[in-house]
């Protein structure tokens, strides 16, 4: 009997452990996926919480991370349905709610879903506190549905909440869209009204002179910003110098952002290097250099996540296209969909690539 007892507590014994491994290796999986989207690896992070949903682990949190790592790969309406399997599941607390009712109304919206998007704002202004992003996220809904009243009165709670530079050009932004860049324009008046106090500030001040096309306010700015240490201020003065077709000075400071991304102590601010790799090869374009633009694109994939890589897979193509090689072109737009399948813009590339290869 005591064999059978002491051989008997022994199996109980792996079985725990057994148990308690399989736990530990699921809850890695829920810890690397969101590790994965905070480092904007949205694909494998879709692919970790899509694990972690089917281990039921914290369930309401990993249909959240699938729902943004889709958002974030431009699968809205998946998105849209995950954040829905989030709210769904039990024990969901009040600032979860909130959260997810936001962004299943992002991805409702940004899948040209208005309704459902503003039932989700109305759900938010009844039921929540509203902040900044809340209004701000109602008056794009509703200027979508040309509610334009309402939009406008969303937008002034969103500044008056968040009076910032950032917030003035998301605003515009949104007016711009709708072809109503006056109602925009007023929001970056109001923000220049503050005193800059800093090099951030600036560099704040000298984007929303480019926005409205002042450009040597913009580059006074800028300069001063990036004299103060700014390096954003430089791929923004390499911006402001495309506009005015001044390729030159352009190139020139896009190249000193890439060589001090490159002398940067972590592997994260070398990353950054692509941004400015990106506008190099928008230089080339501009110029008809089209094989110097593929090496530049080509060394900033090499450092490019998220949204900078899709612009260097865009300009991939573009490149392709301008030098008249179209099968290649039409390969790469293809691949490029697969990844961004609902960038219009790339559809409408693709089916004109069509018409150029036999």
């Amino acid at each position: 009997m005591k064999v059978r007892k002491t051989a008997f507590l022994l199996a109980a014994c792996i079985s725990v452990l057994v148990l308690t491994g399989c736990d530990n290796e699921k809850q890695k999986i829920f810890e690397q996926a969101a590790a994965d989207l905070e480092q904007g690896s949205y694909e494998y992070a879709l692919q970790e919480y899509t694990e972690s949903v089917n281990n039921e682990v914290n369930l309401p949190m990993s249909y959240r991370g699938m729902g943004i790592a889709n958002l974030r790969l431009g699968n809205y309406e998946a998105a849209a349905d995950n954040f829905t399997s989030a709210l769904n599941c039990d024990k969901v607390g009040k600032s979860l709610r909130k959260d997810l009712y936001t962004y299943r109304a992002t991805a409702c919206f940004l899948a040209g879903l208005y309704e459902d998007a503003m039932a989700d704002c109305q759900t938010l202004a009844q039921d929540y506190t509203m902040d900044a992003d809340c209004y701000f996220l109602t008056g794009r809904v509703a200027l979508a549905m040309d509610a334009y009243d309402e939009a406008g009165t969303n937008f002034e709670q969103a500044y008056g909440e968040d009076s910032t530079y950032d917030r003035a050009i998301q605003i515009y932004e949104v007016y711009l869209e709708q072809d109503m860049e006056a109602d925009g324009t007023r929001y970056l008046e109001a923000a220049l009204t503050a005193e800059p106090k800093g090099a951030d500030d600036r560099c704040d001040r000298g984007r929303v002179y480019y926005y409205m096309e002042d450009y040597a306010n913009a580059r006074k700015e800028l300069t001063e910003a990036a004299n103060e240490g700014s390096t954003e201020a430089l791929l923004l003065l390499g911006t402001v110098y495309m506009a005015q077709n001044d390729y030159s000075n352009a190139r020139a400071m896009y190249q000193q952002f890439v060589n001090l991304a490159l002398d940067g102590e972590t592997s994260e601010e070398a990353g950054t290097a692509a941004k400015g790799y990106n506008g190099l090869a928008l230089c080339d374009l501009a110029e008809g250099n089209y094989d110097a633009a593929l090496e530049n694109i080509s060394s900033g994939i090499s450092f490019a996540e998220n949204e900078e890589m899709q612009s260097l897979l865009f300009n991939e193509v573009v490149a392709y296209e301008k030098k008249l090689d179209f099968a290649t072109a039409l390969q790469k737009v293809q691949e490029y969909l697969e990844i961004y399948p609902d960038d219009k813009e790339a559809s409408k590339e693709m089916a004109f690539l069509k018409t150029r290869v036999g």
